[in-house]
């Protein structure tokens, strides 16, 4: 049987009694679009955090794009990123109509280099995106200090981070406003699509709960501004609501993975080995992914999936600035050389909540092998 990185399946049979009772309560309700079960998320998932406000959306990219739009960020704007992330972390900022400005990442954690944004700062910078990446965060003080000096926005994307934490602080409780996906692999994933945003900010939320209907602040009103239609399906929201009250059990489940890797694979690090993921200094990891690295990456890969029939991931092969999508942006080969190093030599091991001891171990053991003929 191929082993995969993700298998939503496993999960699925011990949770079905519930999942299905949210699918009756959202079509026995009389309200499929918006309603209860996306008013109540949005209440469940903002108390979560501390935060006093949370607005569905239809999907993750959709919440860093109403984000940014909702602090004031667009054409003509610049913001700061990194190019080590999935694509729609750009194409956000990209459909916001700002231009993403790229910072590279440290070596030892794959998370922005703080320490670089300073100099990517100009006249025409509006706001910072830093990327909670694979399941832990980026270091906010110096982010939070420089915003403060240049009077910028923070927008947190946390894609990859639900449930984790930085010096106590929970990923989205620490910028102007934070977005979030329910992809179905997220640590807290539904079962289709979703995103949501937080903020602390009154107005901020009123803004997007007006760009996500269209620009109108009730049904078949007025457009005041040009929106969107990006709502949050409500049975996805139920769905969430069900999942959201073992978001801590799943983090968990991940973690105690994370543990059997190390454990397993911990021997096999030093120089020319392979290289597990680094916890960054305060942060709590949820592994939503779980990332490892070495020079002889594609090697490895191919004798996994030849000989033990394992199937693995790479996050990320193309750093976003070397796609064509964003040549525009003028980036030449070697401008963020971590990134770029790292894209050649990372990969990603099963990482799910309910991943089988019997089919981790089957990794672990395959990988011992493959590295002892390497």
């Amino acid at each position: 049987m191929t082993t995969r990185v993700w298998d939503y399946l496993p999960e699925y049979e011990l949770e079905k009694a519930d999942l299905l009772t949210a699918v009756e309560t959202v079509f026995e309700s009389g309200q499929l679009i918006l309603g209860g079960s996306v008013g109540g998320f949005e209440e469940e998932f903002a108390a979560y955090h501390g935060v006093a406000h949370c607005a569905g959306v239809d999907n993750g990219t959709n919440a860093v794009t109403l984000g940014l739009q909702a602090l004031g960020v667009g054409p003509g704007d610049e913001v700061i990123t990194v190019s080590n992330t999935a694509a729609p972390t750009v194409v956000a900022i990209d459909n916001a109509g700002a231009t993403p400005v790229f910072v590279d990442v440290r070596q030892e954690d794959f998370l922005m280099d703080t320490d670089q944004v300073v100099a990517a700062i100009t006249p025409r910078t509006r706001a910072l995106v830093p990327v909670h990446l694979f399941g832990q965060c980026v270091d906010m003080a110096p982010l939070e200090r420089l915003a403060a000096e240049h009077g910028l926005v923070i927008l947190e994307d946390c894609a990859q981070a639900h449930g984790a934490r930085h010096h106590g602080r929970l990923a989205g409780s620490m910028g102007n406003a934070a977005a979030f996906s329910f992809y179905p692999t997220k640590v807290l994933g539904a079962y289709g699509d979703g995103g949501a945003v937080l903020t602390d900010d009154a107005e901020v939320d009123r803004s997007l709960r007006q760009l996500r209907y269209y620009g109108m602040d009730k049904v078949y009103y007025v457009v005041r501004t040009p929106g969107h239609n990006s709502r949050l399906d409500a049975l996805q929201a139920e769905i969430l609501r069900t999942k959201l009250r073992r978001l801590d059990t799943y983090i968990a489940g991940r973690q105690a993975a994370a543990r059997r890797y190390a454990e397993g694979l911990g021997d096999l690090t030093g120089p020319g080995g392979l290289t597990l993921p680094a916890v960054a200094d305060g942060n709590e990891h949820v592994y939503y992914v779980y990332v490892v690295r070495h020079p002889q990456r594609d090697q490895i890969m191919e004798r996994l999936a030849q000989r033990y029939d394992i199937q693995l991931n790479i996050s990320y092969p193309w750093p976003v600035h070397t796609m064509s999508g964003f040549a525009k942006l003028g980036y030449a080969a070697g401008s963020l050389p971590v990134t770029e190093r790292l894209a050649t030599e990372i990969f990603s091991l099963p990482m799910y909540p309910s991943l089988p001891g019997d089919v981790q171990d089957k990794v672990i053991g395959a990988l011992r092998e493959v590295m002892a003929d390497l």
